[in-house]
């Protein structure tokens, strides 16, 4: 797998793609540089009978030809690689496909082929697909094998992507804001376990050409530890919806099976703003993870850039849903006009069928810079996965501005911390008040919105260890916010475990929020 930092950035420097003009279904056009490879059947059924088959023997790991050569295409010499446009498959569809010239950080081999009226033919890799700005690479690559991916373009004359799917099984759309972020994966293995992590890899792809506003996709998953066929059915629209059909064979026991992963950064924000060593005052493609139980409870976990790995686990039975959102659309937060961080997608998992017992869990990495993502989140069946099952999941994703399914209460908008107290207290009376730290959460939507200003909400807040002190709610006046505050004082001698913290709004015995949930340490007070 490609490092940490690569992931984030693969696309943003991978401006090349290389692509095959194709008339009608496989009929070539007289703009063809290369020709198809031999038709043959293809079918789901077959492509889950070859994973199966693959799983049935040792992995074997792809070859990589010109493996030195390509190590040398580093960002730099990426920039200087182009597609031809003029060579995209299905040009005249209504959205074009281009394909992605291998390089440093993606050196294993993707086999593309496109699929119709049951028929399956290879798109094979030519340097004479590509603009190279060192005519003698291309001479020195003609007979390479394999490209990196594909990403798929929006209607001509717009020259811009709404999906990608490249490096390991990475695949990643824009949303409708026109703007990449986070990533999804097809799946992963042993995330964050005492076992190196697994990235098994998309090793071919099978393309039905685009119709109306969708496009239907196939891929051929293997790794050390499993293999997989799946189908993968994404529409353009608001938001871009991806519709996820998997089937998995167990090559050995798996410690830890993380189904649906969604994959992003978080550095810092309002609530660690101490980290904030960057002129900017917000860096984070996502701002917290959102359940919605198989109960109903509806969840907002805070994300943090904890000081050691850590991981959180959300145990449920047939969730409705979760995703990683960044609910935080202010530009001035954050004053980034590069990345754009206001218009990163939220994507949104909805599980499809009976997913049975498990958690979605939620890992944070710690970063000290934004080109590193650290923050992964999936589902983890109960059951254990063990070598010779097999295992089907259907999900869909959404990837928009704001979750799919708003729930019909508040919704977490921001949150703080700080020191203890009143405000305006000397700094004598801050020294002698016991550790502790301030929350302030504030709240909107739902409920709320018809709700004057009044005194008599109340805050439940519950703490796994610490003492809570100074509850209050009250209306943000002149907007449509309500506000939750409370003091946490805590333990020194036990200052560097967690404290798990969680708080909602009620009005008597009204539930009138989500559940706002925390992973404090103290030691990291600001």
């Amino acid at each position: 797998m490609p490092p940490r930092t690569t992931r984030r950035n693969l696309l943003k420097f991978t401006g090349a793609g290389g692509l095959l003009a194709v008339a009608g279904s496989f009929a070539q056009s007289a703009e063809a540089r290369v020709r198809l490879g031999s038709a043959r059947p293809f079918s789901f059924d077959d492509l889950r009978e070859q994973a199966r088959a693959l799983a049935s023997k040792p992995y074997a790991a792809p070859v990589i030809s010109d493996a030195d050569l390509l190590y040398s295409i580093d960002f730099d010499a990426i920039q200087k690689i182009r597609f031809r446009p003029e060579d995209a498959l299905w040009k005249d569809a209504p959205f074009p496909v281009q394909l992605f010239h291998p390089h440093r950080f993606a050196q294993k081999p993707v086999r593309i082929y496109l699929v119709d009226a049951g028929q399956a033919r290879e798109v094979p890799f030519s340097t004479d697909l590509f603009e190279y700005g060192d005519p003698a690479l291309a001479r020195r690559l003609a007979h390479h094998r394999g490209f990196a991916g594909f990403r798929v373009m929006d209607p001509a004359p717009a020259k811009t992507d709404w999906l990608a799917f490249q490096g390991a099984s990475y695949f990643r759309s824009c949303g409708p804001s026109g703007q990449y972020g986070m990533s999804a994966r097809g799946i992963a293995i042993d995330t964050a376990m005492p076992q190196p992590e697994e990235f098994p890899d998309f090793t071919a792809f099978y393309l039905e050409r685009p119709v109306g506003d969708s496009v239907t996709l196939y891929a051929l998953l293997d790794g050390p530890s499993l293999s997989g066929a799946y189908r993968f059915v994404c529409r353009r629209g608001d938001p871009v919806v991806t519709e996820v059909h998997a089937e998995l064979f167990m090559r050995r026991d798996i410690g830890r099976l993380g189904v649906a992963p969604l994959t992003s950064m978080f550095w810092y924000g309002e609530n660690n703003r101490q980290r904030a060593v960057d002129w900017r005052p917000e860096i984070h493609d996502s701002d917290g993870l959102a359940v919605w139980t198989g109960a109903g409870e509806r969840l907002w976990r805070v994300l943090e850039n904890p000081p050691v790995v850590k991981t959180s686990s959300f145990v449920d039975h047939n969730p409705r849903g979760f995703g990683l959102s960044q609910r935080d659309r202010n530009f001035d937060h954050y004053q980034d006009d590069g990345a754009f961080y206001n218009l990163r997608p939220s994507v949104w998992v909805e599980p499809l069928g009976d997913w049975g017992g498990g958690a979605v869990q939620l890992v944070e990495i710690p970063t000290n810079d934004e080109i590193h993502d650290n923050i992964v989140a999936y589902w983890t069946p109960r059951q254990p996965v063990r070598a010779g099952t097999s295992w089907t999941f259907d999900y869909r994703l959404y990837w928009g501005n704001d979750e799919p399914f708003v729930p019909p209460v508040g919704r977490v908008r921001d949150t703080w911390k700080g020191r203890p107290g009143m405000a305006g207290l000397s700094a004598s009376q801050v020294a002698a008040l016991p550790p502790g730290i301030k929350f302030v959460i504030d709240f909107s939507g739902g409920p709320l919105a018809a709700i004057e200003q009044r005194y008599d909400l109340d805050a439940v807040v519950t703490a796994s260890r610490g003492r809570i002190d100074d509850r209050h709610v009250l209306k943000v006046v002149g907007t449509d916010r309500w506000r939750a505050s409370f003091d946490l004082y805590t333990d020194d001698a036990s200052a560097n475990d967690p404290i798990e913290l969680r708080c909602y709004v009620r009005l008597g015995e009204r539930v009138l929020t989500e559940t706002w949930l925390y992973q404090y340490i103290a030691a990291r007070s600001c």
